[in-house]
């Protein structure tokens, strides 16, 4: 099994406005490897629709999408499915 915490990279896009943060969420999903976990950490309300629609497109799953106050948070896990072109 799997350790979570080794296996898991964390990105910080706090104060960055649409559409960085999923753009460089989908950068560093695709960098990943398979079973490999992002966690996204950022304050664009935007991206509470565009990040989950774009972890779909690229055939990753998501595990969570919190939010806590203007902070939101999403855990992801890369695919080994090649990402839509």
């Amino acid at each position: 099994m799997l350790d979570d915490a080794a296996e898991s990279v964390e990105l910080d896009l706090t104060g960055l406005k649409c559409p960085l943060p999923v753009l460089r969420t989908r950068k560093a999903l695709r960098a990943l490897g398979a079973g490999r976990v992002l966690v996204v950490t950022c304050t664009d309300p935007m991206a509470m629709i565009d990040i989950p629609n774009m972890v779909r497109e690229e055939g990753a799953a998501l595990d969570s999408a919190e939010r806590d106050g203007d902070r939101l948070r999403f855990r992801m896990r890369a695919s080994a499915k090649p990402p839509h072109s």
